[in-house]
């Protein structure tokens, strides 16, 4: 079955980097533009950001822009996600998604065009 697991997640301080990793399996991942969002206590799942099936592509929440870096690996089944100068707003619980385009350039900011989500990890950003 397909599964995205997300790895990477812990406690830093403001200011911090940390990269997020999400492994795909039991899809032909190269098929599928990915997504990270992520969900805050009390708040709406947000958009991160997405890249397309062949990585030509990509978008970043205005919240993140200049700050966030999505990239993948199709030879891995990965995709990554670069978070620099992180902010205590950045806390949330991070998940990936796949959404299987027939587009190649496909990117979408909508959670329900996404077709699998794994179980998030957590990132907390302290000041």
């Amino acid at each position: 079955q397909v599964q995205l697991v997300e790895s990477g997640g812990g406690v830093v301080q403001a200011g911090d980097s940390l990269r997020l990793s999400c492994a795909a399996s039991g899809l032909t991942f190269s098929s599928y533009s990915m997504g990270w969002f992520r969900r805050a206590p009390g708040k709406e799942r947000e958009f991160v950001s997405a890249i397309s099936r062949s990585g030509s592509n990509t978008d970043v929440g205005d919240s993140v822009k200049g700050r966030f870096t999505i990239s993948r690996d199709n030879a891995k089944n990965t995709v990554y996600l670069q978070m620099d100068s992180l902010k205590p707003e950045d806390t949330a619980v991070y998940y990936c998604a796949a959404w299987n385009t027939i587009f190649r350039g496909g990117i979408s900011r909508i959670p329900n065009e996404y077709n699998y989500w794994g179980q998030g990890t957590q990132v907390t950003v302290s000041s």
